[in-house]
């Protein structure tokens, strides 16, 4: 029998979020975001439930062929762009999107062979400090891609916000006016928002939105998860009961004698670790939910194993299953108990999990 691990995706979830986002931006188009082999959930999988996307946005061109192999013929969105000159003859190949954001990519559209042009994305730095032309920039670049023979002219200004999931921050709204202002009289469409500024920044929805995480049901807001935006989680991570025992007041649970309990109590071992991709980090006091009510992890996590309390749990046997989280438990409370987020989480799901798919539809 195979190991109880199992990441369970829930395809109706994905429509539901991508169905919440577009009624929070009703005017734009989305553009669904797919990478990290789609946040850890399955590139596929989540491309088929997401097919009414206006475009998909991929981190590497791999990730563009394994969507075309699989029959998508929406716009693809390479969000780093070409990282050799070679790239464009592959860009070409697949009809996929290129955001532009650095001077030696310019130059390698500038210098490309003849062929059918790309359409681009032109990234503008407003302030996140990572990819992207200076603003003082904007204008020239956008000028010079319109110029190029290899580049289509309905070229898309795009940026990215550094803290967007602060809703009560300004920088967002800077990032905002000064996209604006150095775009004064450019043509074409815009994209600026991500998940945490469809949600929060109407402002910034314009011709399309970006949403990753949201898609998912995961939230980027501090102290918010995903179902407090009115968003249903996509992955359930399960495993099963697979021992249980009586310790005494004294005696101490797992690895470095980290836990020793206080009183008599019953401890549950769940067949779960981070092996599975459950986080180490997690520890005493972090929840999970054993038959659909909520525990609390005892002692350190281990590679295979985490032990639970199931002291109030009378009824709990060998067998009885064990969610750490899904429906009923945010990923984003085992996060911070780990001191992380629920996108890395989700992300980090190993191989030797079990995948499977349920759709209510």
């Amino acid at each position: 029998m195979s190991r109880a691990t199992c990441a369970t995706i829930h395809l109706d979830a994905l429509r539901h979020n991508l169905n919440t986002l577009r009624q929070k931006a009703p005017h734009s188009r989305v553009m669904a975001v797919v990478k990290a082999d789609g946040y850890g959930h399955g590139l596929e999988r989540v491309a088929r439930a997401l097919s009414d996307a206006d475009a998909f946005g991929v981190a590497a061109l791999a990730d563009a062929e394994r969507l075309r192999a699989a029959g998508h013929r929406q716009r693809i969105v390479l969000l780093s762009g070409p990282d050799e000159a070679v790239d464009i003859a592959v860009l070409r190949d697949l009809n996929v999107d290129a955001v532009i954001h650095h001077p030696s990519q310019l130059a390698w559209l500038e210098h490309a062979a003849a062929g059918p042009p790309l359409r681009v994305w032109l990234k503008i730095d407003t302030g996140m400090g990572r990819l992207g032309f200076p603003l003082a920039e904007a204008v020239d670049i956008h000028r010079r891609l319109r110029n190029c023979p290899a580049v289509q002219k309905d070229i898309v200004c795009m940026t990215h916000f550094a803290r967007s999931d602060e809703f009560g921050e300004s920088m967002t709204h800077e990032q905002i006016q000064r996209f604006d202002a150095c775009l004064q009289g450019v043509p074409g469409e815009r994209s600026l928002a991500n998940s945490a500024a469809v949600i929060g920044w109407p402002a910034s929805h314009s011709n399309w939105i970006r949403p990753g995480g949201a898609l998912y049901g995961l939230s980027s807001v501090d102290g918010r998860s995903g179902t407090d935006l009115g968003l249903r989680p996509a992955m359930t991570l399960s495993t099963r009961l697979i021992a249980d025992k009586r310790i005494e007041a004294g005696n101490s649970v797992g690895y470095g004698a980290g836990f020793v309990a206080q009183r008599s109590m019953r401890i549950g071992i769940a067949a779960i670790g981070y092996g599975d991709g459950y986080p180490r980090l997690a520890g005493t006091g972090t929840p999970i939910l054993v038959n659909g009510r909520r525990t609390a992890l005892v002692g350190r996590v281990s590679m295979d194993l985490l032990a639970l309390d199931l002291s109030d749990m009378p009824e709990a046997r060998v067998g009885d299953p064990v969610v750490a989280w899904g429906e009923g438990l945010p990923i984003e409370e085992v996060a911070a108990r780990a001191g992380t987020i629920g996108y890395e989480l989700a992300c980090g799901i190993t191989r030797r999990v079990r995948f499977q798919e349920v759709d209510s539809r």
